[in-house]
């Protein structure tokens, strides 16, 4: 079994949760995993960028000067590369649609698999929940100082503060005091766990689970 150890805000250890061996027992496929992260960082990129070949920039059809008698090389377009303005020569090309599908049940697998890696490595703990009257962001700060976080790359884990109005995005309230308090904090971020994927977990070395959101924490680590 492991143990999560729960911490109020001012450090203090509150408690524990415990994990089951079975749950984070669970394994995945390797070459599944690097295969999910690899689509996702594929389906993070616009393929908008794009240049003009010699077919495709504005230029008259004049040649830059008659082709003989003036000791030059022969020269046919002005649109050519080698002159400015000219098309570009091997550039970036705005590319077709290379999304890559991932399979629903390989994504649950795959996030599973690195969540219960935080916790076996002992990088994910939980925060209680405390209410903000206002914006505080030494109090975050010290907090993670204790916990020799601060400056590093930290994910901090939330549940959903109310309802979302659309499916597609899902959010936190926007008077969020907790979430106006860590915007000043170098290299912490903060995500709704609905949201969260796998590259999320790699790319944070240490998570804050909130206290709100362990119950939906271990029924994905249960599922």
């Amino acid at each position: 079994m492991a143990d999560i150890k729960k911490f109020d805000l001012t450090g203090k250890e509150k408690g524990q949760v415990t994990v089951k061996d079975e749950v984070l027992e669970r394994g995945a496929n390797s070459q599944m995993i690097k295969d999910y992260i690899v689509a996702l960082r594929a389906n993070a990129r616009q393929w908008s960028a794009h240049t003009k070949s010699r077919s495709e920039v504005s230029h008259s059809g004049q040649k830059p000067h008659p082709q003989k008698g003036t000791g030059r090389a022969r020269q046919g377009y002005l649109g050519a590369p080698q002159y400015k303005g000219g098309g570009r020569v091997g550039g970036p090309r705005a590319k077709f649609d290379q999304h890559v599908s991932i399979n629903r049940k390989e994504k649950r697998a795959a996030i599973r698999f690195l969540l219960a890696e935080k916790i076996q490595n002992n990088n994910l703990i939980i925060l209680e929940d405390e209410a903000f009257k206002a914006p505080k962001t030494k109090k975050i700060a010290d907090f993670l100082k204790g916990r020799e976080l601060f400056g590093r790359k930290v994910l901090i884990i939330a549940d959903l503060a109310e309802k979302p109005k659309s499916k597609k995005k899902l959010e936190t309230k926007k008077d969020d005091n907790f979430l106006k308090s860590l915007r000043n904090i170098p290299r912490a971020a903060y995500i709704v766990l609905d949201n969260v994927s796998g590259y999320d977990i790699v790319a944070h070395r240490d998570i804050i689970l909130m206290e709100p959101a362990v119950d939906k924490l271990m029924k994905i680590l249960e599922s």
